[in-house]
């Protein structure tokens, strides 16, 4: 009697595995395919610039190198009057476009005039303040950019900052 229950209930049938197998492997490719293509450049790529332009930067790869030069400032030694007799040794270079460089190395008497006045105008604990030189080149970049006009410097470089 044990036998006839047993055959009329029937096992409960597992499902495939295939579909799910197949959809992994599926989706594995594609995503491959996908990430080549977008490293690859061959979709989301940035324009590329057209006609005489392209030309000459294939033929001529330097001209993709950065079109700046450097405008080198004389030392600076400031006096500075709090207590007792210090010095600061500044010197410094501006970078400036390539094609602005001469009219920049014209100005550089009035950069150097501005400079001297600010930094005789700084205290001495500014000065002493590791941290402060970071706000002081900004401070002395953002004059510079006023007295020779905008566009004409990109950025200050402090070469010697040294206080005796």
């Amino acid at each position: 009697m044990a036998e006839p229950e047993a055959e009329g209930e029937e096992a409960p049938k597992k499902k495939s595995k295939l579909p799910i197998l197949i959809g992994l492997v599926l989706m594995l490719l594609l995503g491959g395919g996908a990430f080549y293509a977008v490293y690859s450049g061959m979709i989301l790529a940035p324009a590329h610039p057209e006609g005489a332009e392209a030309a000459a930067e294939e033929e001529h790869p330097e001209a993709t190198e950065p079109q700046i030069a450097f405008v080198a400032l004389d030392p600076m030694v400031i006096s500075l009057t709090e207590g007792k007799a210090r010095h600061l040794r500044f010197s410094a270079q501006l970078e400036v476009p390539l094609l602005k460089q001469k009219e920049v190395e014209l100005l550089k008497p009035r950069v150097m005039d501005v400079l001297n006045g600010f930094l005789r105008a700084v205290e001495v604990r500014d000065l002493e303040d590791p941290a402060a030189l970071l706000r002081l080149r900004a401070q002395m970049l953002r004059r510079v950019q006023i007295v020779v006009g905008e566009g004409m410097v990109n950025d200050l470089l402090v070469i010697e900052f040294v206080m005796n």
